[in-house]
């Protein structure tokens, strides 16, 4: 019996039944043109501050869904639709209806400064939410910050911190795959790159859409969510201790460039929360996230430092425009073999030159992944993407069957089946999809091709049952929410600077 034979029959049924898996869906309000709508999050959505689970982003704009964490994968679908049948109901009733932007890369843009921050209230933690926007705004540009994605929540019981790094070490050299399999957005509009060297290639006249002939998420690419400034963080995932010294150097150490635009301008008002290179931990950006739930008040990498890794959160996932909430019940079932898989297979220390590594194969599996004969760098070789992804796939299949043995039925087997179709056949991948679709369709128009598939999902999701004792469910928690909001703000006692000051000490970081 080989280790990983070994480690798979070690998964009881107990532990299969406790895995958990969560979704963090965003999406951009939109007028039904494409235009972003500029109007506040409606209040009938209740507060972005203390909903468990309807909030907002970056932007007023920017929805954000959350699941909770789901004992099957059909429980985590269940919930996310209704979630968006939720906000539909809410957004098909403003005086200027609204739609939820099924895509990832963004609607229409108004000018930088024109679009809206994120507002949480006047309590001092809602005040810090905004200004750590700001912050945003400042160092990487408020149109990137509008980039929209869907984020995998997922834990397994018995798995400690340092299994949780192992993971997270395969997870960052296999991710391309699911780059291939998944990635969505290979198209964007011109104005969002308006004024950047790009390299993107013209579909048809080039005024209405951007692309790259090979590409499978232009989100995870060097134009989407990415930091020349957070290139200089070489972060090591080999265990807690390393992993956390480094985000403590990151939010604690004076940046330059950010010292000098200071927390506050000469006027008073607040530029960003701090000078560090980062702000807060969520700044870091990354594929995969080592994650603990925080107390009230309490710094993310304190909880990690303190308690250790309680789920990882996998970042990379577009939104798939051709399934109405943006993701399927098979890609999650795809997403749990593989992070499985991730976890069970050995999983040697990384190093400086393997981290700048798997930062250029994301770029090339982003921007060039359906592109034939694509290699990638893999323990100093370079080895073909297809072949590497293949054997991957592969090595997934023994897990989906145990996963399949364990519950019943052959869900996981024909996901991963279906995968691996997809693998050995590049137009089947979402991202050659939406790109055919764009040129045919909609004539070589982003912005028509997107705003017709998110009124495509909003009249399918509103075609759905929506009961009363829904509405009142949805009503209430809303009302709950506002009510736990004006408590809070009327609840502080210090100053908003002094609150600051103490939130941003070093030492908060610290054990």
């Amino acid at each position: 019996m080989s280790t990983m034979q070994a480690r798979l029959a070690a998964l009881s049924a107990e532990r299969i039944a406790g895995m958990r898996r969560g979704v963090e869906k965003e999406g951009l309000r939109v007028l039904p043109a494409g235009r972003l709508a500029l109007t506040p999050h409606p209040q009938a959505l209740g507060s972005a501050l203390t909903h468990a689970s309807i909030t907002t982003d970056y932007s007023e704009s920017l929805l954000e869904l959350i699941t909770q964490p789901q004992p099957t994968v059909q429980a985590c679908l269940d919930e996310l639709t209704e979630l968006h049948q939720a906000a539909h109901q809410v957004l098909a009733r403003q005086s200027e209806p609204e739609l939820l932007w099924n895509t990832s890369m963004p609607s229409l843009l108004p000018p930088d400064e024109t679009i809206p921050l994120g507002r949480y209230g006047t309590s001092n933690i809602g005040r810090a939410k905004s200004v750590y926007r700001m912050g945003l705004g400042h160092r990487y540009g408020r149109r990137m910050q509008m980039i929209a994605g869907i984020h995998y929540n997922w834990s397994l019981p018995g798995v400690g911190t340092d299994a949780y790094f192992a993971l997270i070490r395969n997870f960052r050299r296999q991710s391309f795959v699911l780059l291939y399999l998944f990635g969505a957005s290979p198209v964007l509009e011109p104005g969002f790159v308006a004024g950047r060297k790009h390299g993107l290639a013209p579909l048809g006249d080039g005024r209405r859409a951007l692309s790259l002939p090979h590409a499978t998420s232009l989100r995870m690419g060097r134009l989407g969510y990415q930091s020349d400034a957070q290139a200089s963080l070489s972060v090591s995932y080999n265990g807690l201790q390393g992993y956390a010294a480094s985000l403590h150097e990151a939010l604690t150490r004076p940046y330059p460039p950010y010292e000098a635009m200071g927390v506050r301008s000469l006027g008073g008002d607040y530029n960003q929360l701090g000078t560090s290179l980062l702000q807060i931990e969520n700044e870091f950006y990354g594929t995969i996230r080592a994650k603990r739930t925080v107390q009230s008040g309490e710094r993310p990498l304190h909880a990690l430092r303190e308690r250790g890794v309680e789920y990882i959160e996998v970042r990379l996932m577009d939104i798939n425009p051709l399934v109405p909430v943006g993701i399927s019940a098979d890609t999650m079932r795809v997403l749990d073999v593989f992070l499985l898989h991730c976890l069970l297979s050995d999983s040697q220390p990384d190093t400086p030159e393997e981290i700048a590594a798997l930062k250029h194969n994301q770029h090339l599996a982003a921007e060039r992944g359906r592109e034939p004969g694509l290699r990638l760098a893999c323990s100093g070789a370079q080895v073909l993407l297809a072949d590497w992804g293949a054997q991957v796939l592969a090595e997934c299949e023994p897990i989906a069957a145990h996963l399949d043995g364990l519950q019943g039925g052959d869900a996981y087997g024909r996901a991963l089946a279906q995968a691996r179709t997809t693998w050995s056949d590049p137009a089947r991948t979402p991202s050659a999809r939406v790109l055919a679709e764009v040129q045919r369709l909609y004539g070589n128009d982003y912005i028509a091709f997107a705003a017709a598939r998110s009124q495509t999902a909003q009249q399918q999701l509103l075609g759905h049952a929506w009961d009363a004792v829904q509405e009142e469910r949805y009503c209430l928690m809303a009302q709950q929410s506002l009510e736990r909001q004006r408590e809070i703000e009327a609840g502080d006692t210090l100053p908003f600077e002094e609150w600051r000051l103490r939130y941003m000490a070093s030492e908060q970081c610290a054990v």
